[in-house]
């Protein structure tokens, strides 16, 4: 083999083995950024494959608030509450202000630590809300530009008999 060749062929190894670390690192980085979601039933049971998270692990966990169990410390903005789905209970502990959307029977999503069998530190609390909300802003806006077509859709339909 030619230098010249030799040279090329060390230039196209040493792309390939950067390449392939570079793709190395970033699966690596991404394993450790990655929350995956649980339901409570899958938190306390583990899921259908087997897998059940660690102590320690960050997560995301959803599921509905369930009545008469949110307990807000009267000198902190710290809250805890049970969350539910179809099987057992799951206390989240949570530290700041809550979405005005939270509220018993509402469906959420937090973000946090397990911080045992059953309990969850969330760091971020999402309420969910149904495909039928709209914001006050949004709702007023459309009554404003629909309630025009409307009529004049009526209007059409009367001149047409």
């Amino acid at each position: 083999m030619n230098p010249r060749r030799k040279k090329r062929l060390g230039i196209v190894l040493a792309i390939f083995v950067g390449v392939g670390a570079m793709v190395g690192l970033m699966i690596y980085a991404l394993n450790q950024n990655m929350d995956l979601f649980y339901t409570p039933t899958e938190l306390v049971n583990g899921k259908p494959d087997g897998t059940k998270p660690e102590v320690g692990q960050r997560l995301r966990i959803g599921g509905m608030v369930v009545k008469d169990s949110i307990r807000r410390d009267q000198e902190s903005l710290k809250v805890s509450f049970d969350l539910a789905d179809v099987g057992p209970k799951v206390t989240v502990v949570y530290e700041g202000i809550l979405p005005d959307l939270f509220r018993e029977g509402q469906g959420i999503v937090a973000q946090g630590v397990l911080t045992n069998a059953n309990t969850v530190e969330a760091f971020e609390v999402l309420a969910k809300h149904d495909e039928e909300y709209m914001p006050p802003e949004i709702a007023e806006a459309m009554e404003k530009t629909h309630a025009p077509l409307q009529y004049s859709d009526q209007q059409k339909q009367g001149s047409n008999q």
